[in-house]
């Protein structure tokens, strides 16, 4: 077998989504762009940091960029269920470019404000409100369920490399030539994103609706079919509390290199790609076990696990624990994120899949504000240790009582995919 076909065989049995034409195109233009996301979000934590010298203020930020899908993500799934999702896709792709290219303006000319920074975070956010459950429930539509976890596990990949390389390169950017350059070669880099997206050719999925059904009903129905299902709701709350205690990084790790390290950008940076080349590692894992399908115990067991990495990382003094401990936290967020996203999309009726996948949004990164806001407090009055203690011991209690609360839908799960098979 020559290396060629060896090579198509790897990629059929472990990464089956990539055979399909539409999804090569957004892959690919997610790898580069993501890699231009992630130097803006560590470029961003650092100027903030850099022009307020608060932890609290940088919380804020993040809570002002997450603050719209709080407020707006189940009238986004209304929308999603109603229009092209690729439609859908270009224009807030497109945004977002737009935005990034403004910040880039505002810091090379030497004009950028903490205030701007607000808006600018504000303005984003209300972007991501539509683009997150949009882009979510189009991975059906250009791949199947039979590879959806394959190709949720790939989207994942793709995160964490960029979350390696990402911070990298922005980290030595800073260092050179200064943030506004990180913020600069995003805009860019949308341009990838949305050529591959041009080139998409999907059959969409739009919901007929029914006569006399309005916009709050609709999200009533979307809530209260989570609620009764024993796989979904489970799910939701473990993601809700993973989303608010568990992904406040950006906070947290600039200001745990900045006071307890004492160091600088380039430990920052080195820092965010441990923790991405954690979230990589766990990634390919779950890529490679796709095909048995998303678990509920993998998901009960994932978030505990993240509750005790949090703790170690508040114990934690130096930076190469830091960053092992990182690494290990990486790991299981991402067995945790994967195989809870997959489970969503897969157990939802495909009438009720866009207004689900709003309620993740919702719950995973529409509650970073609690959590931004939370932890930024926690590291101004005990430091950034505290912070990482607090979120780890919060999240563990929640965890561990969901798990019991929910343990007999362990057996439904094993139910249901018999029905499925």
């Amino acid at each position: 077998m020559n290396m060629r076909v060896a090579g198509a065989v790897f990629i059929d049995r472990h990464f089956h989504a990539l055979t399909h034409k539409n999804y090569r195109y957004m892959w690919l233009g997610q790898c580069v762009s993501l890699i231009g996301t992630w130097m803006q979000n560590i470029g961003q934590s650092w100027l903030v940091l850099t022009l307020t010298g608060s932890s609290l203020k940088l919380g804020i930020v993040a809570a002002c960029q997450f603050l719209p899908i709080l407020l707006f993500s189940l009238f986004a799934g209304i929308i999603v269920d109603k229009f092209p999702k690729k439609k859908i896709l270009i224009l807030t792709q497109t945004v977002s470019m737009i935005l990034a290219f403004a910040l880039a303006t505002l810091v090379l000319t030497d004009t950028v404000r903490y205030e701007y920074i607000l808006v600018l975070a504000l303005l984003l956010g209300l972007n991501n409100t539509l683009d997150m459950p949009t882009r979510q429930a189009f991975n059906v539509e250009i791949v199947g369920k039979e590879d959806l976890m394959n190709a949720i596990a790939l989207n994942s990949t793709t995160f964490n490399m960029a979350r390696i390389v990402g911070p990298s390169i922005g980290a030595v950017m800073m260092a050179w030539l200064g943030a506004g350059w990180c913020f600069l070669l995003n805009g860019v880099s949308f341009i990838a994103v949305l050529y591959g997206l041009i080139h998409i050719e999907a059959a969409p999925y739009v919901r007929k609706m029914r006569a006399k059904e309005g916009i709050l009903k609709e999200i009533k129905d979307g809530i209260v079919y989570i609620a009764k299902d024993p796989i979904l709701s489970p799910t939701v709350l473990l993601v809700t509390v993973i989303g608010t205690l568990a992904f406040n990084f950006n906070i947290l790790i600039p200001v745990f290199t900045k006071n307890v390290l004492h160091m600088g950008e380039t430990t920052y940076g080195t820092l965010m790609s441990c923790l991405g080349v954690g979230s990589l590692a766990g990634a390919l894992t779950m890529s490679f076990r796709s095909k048995r399908g998303p678990k509920l115990k993998l998901s009960m067991a994932a978030s505990c696990m993240v509750a005790i990495c949090l703790i170690l990382n508040g114990l934690s003094g130096s930076v190469w624990v830091c960053g092992t401990l990182l690494a290990f936290t990486g790991f299981f967020n991402i067995l945790f994120a994967t195989n809870s996203n997959s489970a969503l999309q897969m157990y939802a009726k495909d009438e009720y899949r866009a207004r689900v996948m709003s309620v993740y949004s919702l719950v995973f990164a529409g509650s970073t504000p609690i959590g931004s806001l939370f932890s930024g407090f926690i590291a101004d009055r005990f430091g950034a240790n505290g912070a990482f203690v607090a979120c780890g011991v919060l999240t563990g209690l929640l965890c561990l009582f969901i798990t019991w609360k929910y343990k007999s839908s362990l057996s439904t799960q094993s139910l249901k995919e018999q029905e499925m098979a």
